[in-house]
């Protein structure tokens, strides 16, 4: 029987009482049970013999439905007795069944079902009178009901506004801060949105790539124009205090040995920007944070009171703001003060009384020309446009304040646009976008004035300090590229409104190009040997008071158009200035490529900061000069070209990282489910453990393991002499080392950072060019030796390393790919040069086939005998039905244990990630793509410390750093020089 007769036939029988019987049953029961009898014990004679059913066939009793081949009918002979209690206790239920199934009302049952189909009228539905007498009071009383029944479950819909209606401004303002209740909006959201794929991210919606192609074009961009990106998400976090206590307290997160920290020379004056790892308090190398960069504010001179900004990606900021909380002992949150908000009601101007008591509300309408929204609720904020973090509750803390330290912690996320600009002319767009801000004719100064920039204009010494800025702008316009100043330059400014000079239609900003007389030779070349001078790199973006003040006194683009409508010659600049068209910024020089011997300084750019509300109005004149709009995928492509983790992605040792690795499994994962079976990759036969994870935790425990034991010539003998498949060898090492999967984890795995320990190691490997073309030159390092191997493991066992893999021949690496050793005969064939001299991985046994297959073919057969056990359960014969129970406790488990596995993919937990395949696995590709820029496929991923010693200690000196690359559905090795760049 098909499972959809086996659906309808339980359909029909649910409400049935389990004395009924039915024709599958045995005879001998059927023809007991139908005087509503029990029937007796028959013990094992129930199972029939072919020849007893062939026997049996004309003795059937009971209805059977269609038509007999054999001619057999219904029995005829009466039952010889009938016990009384058994047959009425069958019959009620029977009669109890009919009455449910009777007075059971549907959704498809109606009054209409007592009238005979000739007489129904459609119109019956709608006037009760066209029924009989007889059924209107029923269908009266069932109308009532459902009456009833509709107003408790429907709301009352309110009739939608018209299109005209939704798209006036306050309006639309409203629906654009009710859809920025849980997922934050950056201020070029609207602008993003026309012309990007938008995600929801870290709390942001943001935007993920453009919906036009443009991969090579943003490349091109950023090799040799002009990539635009919005980092407006990321956070920034105030700290102000003493310097001496502000550095104790940092101390505590940071290690020398990792790097310049936040007390380095050039970045405590305020002229350069640092970058550091930041890890919890006192637990250096482990329990890292995450990467962040900090800005010291300059010195003002006689005060040592400093300020600090320290920018983190949003994902560390749930981690880190507790940690400095907890080392600045910053414990009291200060409540802001509630400001009142202004409603509609109160800023309407009250009108005279006498003429107050004149107006009735009849002349008041007539007098309104113009419909006006009514305001529902008194206490409705009016339609106002949300800057900054809108989602915040305006009783949130923002602030906290220490009274031991006297350090102060402010959160400002969203409260600055952060705009980066990658590309060696971005100060050609800079140069062309903005101007310096001019000053304020003697008139204004005169006059008090509420806005900022006439009261700065009154102080003389600011306005020298102004000038010598804007002299260093006009310098950096005569600079070929970018990368040619000192990394993480720092720059104050004041410019105008960039709206004022936004050309009518788009151009390509290019470098100035000028005669050598018109150029100061010595100025240029000191401000890119020794950067901007430390007077020049204050800016008043650092206040507060001048931050609100200038997004509040803003001018709008209606006011700045009709402005632009009264100027005599149509699109000439607005002069004068106005007031309000003076915003101070900063100018924040990004270090390009840094690590390496090719590409230097390759993706240089500036970062603009600004204060919040002024985003559109310095985004639009930036587009308008040529710029490229990148999205996340392109900072992922910038960091990838430029050898550097990118964050979290890279960064598996950090809260965050783990986060999102889980993420990312999980969105593989269902992206893998959701192809057909057939269309899948098989990654058990691939070999492939875990193609949507890296396992590094026991990777660094199985590695670690293996130098302890000494075992890794006796694995290579047995790679290179015998033959037996990868699954035996994956069993031999189960049985040997069972603890790999179960034992705990002794420590997690960090990533290594000391900066001593990297050179080292990067001196070992022997670092070349692109492909492997040309060795590059390394200073003096110890020889590799037993001694100084076992020493670096002491300290770094457990560690992983970040490692960039270069293909020596074609091939593209992908994610998550598998970084393994080459044994002696791999590395025989480096000498052919061809890419069929490649080794290949066996095809693996698919263990899990046979389950799989059993686990389908029983959940078809579930359908069809759940039906017929669980109603003849209630007349097995007691001796068979313990046996039969235990009997099926084993394929339940095993369904259960079954039930778990996905064609294709191991279940967990898995085996040996090191000796799985032919080939030792040394790590995995986080990062891998074809680089334009090397001209190569490139990968960057972590390799364990423990394993990669090992294989450089056991490689010939000419072959030393040489790997294999393999693709998760692929089955070739590749080829691929390992390079540790610091």
């Amino acid at each position: 029987m098909s499972a959809a007769k086996v659906k309808m036939r339980a359909r029909k029988l649910e409400n049935q009482p389990a004395s009924v019987q039915y024709p599958s049953s045995p005879p001998a029961a059927e023809s007991s049970s139908q005087n509503g009898g029990d029937a007796p014990d028959t013990g094992p004679s129930d199972v029939q013999s072919p020849a007893e059913r062939q026997k049996n066939r004309h003795h059937r009793v009971g209805w059977v439905r269609g038509h007999q081949k054999d001619g057999a009918g219904y029995a005829k002979d009466m039952p010889k007795y009938i016990s009384g209690g058994a047959f009425a206790k069958a019959r009620a239920a029977e009669v109890k069944t009919m009455l449910k199934a009777v007075s059971k009302t549907t959704g498809s049952c109606h009054v209409f079902g007592a009238l005979p189909k000739h007489m129904r009228r459609r119109a019956m539905g709608h006037n009760i009178k066209r029924l009989p007498r007889r059924l209107r009071d029923v269908a009266d009383r069932m109308h009532k009901k459902s009456l009833q029944a509709g107003s408790k479950k429907k709301k009352e819909q309110t009739k939608s506004k018209s299109r005209k209606a939704r798209r006036r401004h306050g309006n639309l303002l409203l629906e654009f801060n009710r859809r920025q209740r849980k997922n934050k909006w950056l201020e070029t959201h609207i602008w993003h949105a026309k012309r990007f794929h938008m995600v929801k991210k870290w709390g942001y919606c943001l935007g993920e790539r453009p919906t036009y192609k443009c991969y090579r074009p943003c490349y091109r961009a950023m090799s040799t124009h002009c990539l635009l990106q919005d980092l407006s998400y990321h956070c920034c976090i105030e700290l102000q205090g003493e310097e001496d206590k502000l550095l104790a307290c940092l101390s505590q997160l940071t290690s020398k040995e990792a790097g310049p920290t936040f007390a380095a020379a050039l970045c405590i004056s305020g002229r350069r920007q640092g970058s550091v790892v930041v890890y919890r308090a006192g637990h250096y190398p482990s329990q890292p944070l995450g990467p962040v960069t900090f800005l010291w504010r300059p010195c003002i001179q006689g005060s040592t009171h400093r300020q600090l900004w320290i920018w983190a990606h949003p994902t560390i900021k749930q981690d880190l703001l507790p940690e400095l909380q907890s080392v600045c002992q910053c414990c009291e949150a200060v409540v802001p003060p509630v400001v009142p908000v202004v409603t509609p009601a109160e800023v309407v101007p009250t009108l005279e009384p006498e003429l107050q008591s004149e107006k009735t509300p009849e002349a008041t309408q007539t007098l309104r020309t113009k419909r006006k929204r009514n305001c529902k609720d008194a206490s409705e904020p009016p339609a106002k446009k949300i800057l900054g973090d809108g989602t915040r509750s305006p009783t949130t803390p923002v602030t906290w304040r220490s009274s031991s330290t006297g350090i102060v912690i402010n959160d400002l996320t969203m409260e600055i646009v952060r705009y980066r600009l990658i590309g060696p002319q971005s100060h050609s767009v800079l140069a062309q976008t903005l101007e310096a801000a001019s000053g304020c004719d003697v008139m204004n100064k005169s006059q008090p004035s509420s806005l900022w920039w006439p009261e700065h204009c009154k102080d003389e010494s600011k306005m020298n300090l102004h000038q010598q800025q804007a002299d260093i702008y006009q310098i950096l316009k005569d600079i070929y590229s970018t990368g040619e100043l000192p990394s993480g330059t720092v720059l104050g400014l004041t410019v105008d409104d960039p709206r004022l000079t936004l050309p009518t239609k788009k151009v390509k900003a290019l470098p100035c190009v000028k005669s050598a007389q018109d150029v100061d030779e010595e100025r240029m070349k000191e401000l890119i040997l020794r950067g901007v001078p430390e007077h020049c790199c204050q800016s008043f973006l650092w206040d507060q008071s001048v931050r609100d003040n200038v997004t509040d006194n803003k001018i709008s683009e209606q006011e700045l158009n009709r402005m632009r409508s009264e100027v005599l010659v149509p699109g000439s600049r607005l002069s004068p200035t106005p007031l309000q068209g003076r915003v101070p910024i900063l100018l924040v020089h990004q270090p390009g490529k840094q690590v390496g011997h090719e590409m230097s300084s390759w993706g240089a750019g500036w970062d603009l900061l600004l204060p919040k509300g002024w985003g559109m109005a310095f985004w639009i004149p930036l587009v308008y000069r040529g710029v490229r709009i990148g999205g996340l995928n392109m900072s992922l492509k910038h960091s990838q070209n430029k050898g550097t983790p990118h964050f979290p992605h890279d960064y598996p040792d950090c809260p965050a990282g783990l986060r999102f690795q889980e993420e990312q499994e999980a969105e593989l994962l269902d992206k893998f489910k959701r192809r057909p079976p057939a269309k899948r990759t098989n990654y058990v036969k691939h070999g492939c453990l875990a193609p949507f994870r890296c396992p590094w935790q026991q990777l660094a425990e199985e590695w670690e393991l293996i130098t302890r034991e000494g075992r890794v010539e006796e694995k290579r003998d047995d790679q290179t002499q015998t033959t037996t498949p990868a699954y035996t060898v994956m069993e031999e090492e189960m049985t040997s080392h069972p603890d790999l999967t179960v034992t705990k984890p002794q420590s997690c795995v960090t990533v290594l950072r000391n900066r001593k320990s990297l050179k080292l190691l990067s001196g070992w490997c022997k670092p070349t060019t692109s492909k492997g073309q040309r060795s590059c030159r390394v200073g003096q390092v110890p020889p590799l030796c037993s001694s100084a191997v076992r020493s670096f493991l002491t300290e770094h066992g457990m560690s992983l390393v970040w490692v960039r893999l270069s293909l020596l021949s074609k091939g593209k690496p992908e994610l998550h790919g598998m970084v393994c050793v080459p044994v002696a005969e791999d590395l025989r064939l480096l000498s052919k040069k061809s890419d069929s001299s490649c080794p290949q991985e066996p095809l693996h046994r698919n263990h899990f086939k046979s389950r799989i297959k059993r686990r389908n073919k029983g959940s078809k057969k579930a359908a069809t005998s759940s039906l017929s056990t669980d109603k003849t359960e209630g007349n097995l014969p007691p001796a068979s039905g313990p046996n039969l129970l235990t009997s099926t406790e084993d394929p339940k488990s095993s369904s259960e244990a079954s039930s778990d596995l996905i064609f294709g993919l191991w279940p967990d937990p898995l085996p040996s990630v090191t000796s799985h395949c032919s080939r030792v696995t040394l790590g995995w590709v986080t990062q891998g793509d074809f680089s334009l820029s090397a001209g190569c496929g490139e990968a960057l991923g972590f390799v364990s410390v423990a394993g990669l010693l090992n294989t450089l200690q056991n490689q010939p000196t000419e072959h030393r750093g040489m790997v294999l690359l393999r693709n998760p559905a692929s089955l070739h090795y590749r080829f691929a020089k390992i390079n540790i760049e610091v």
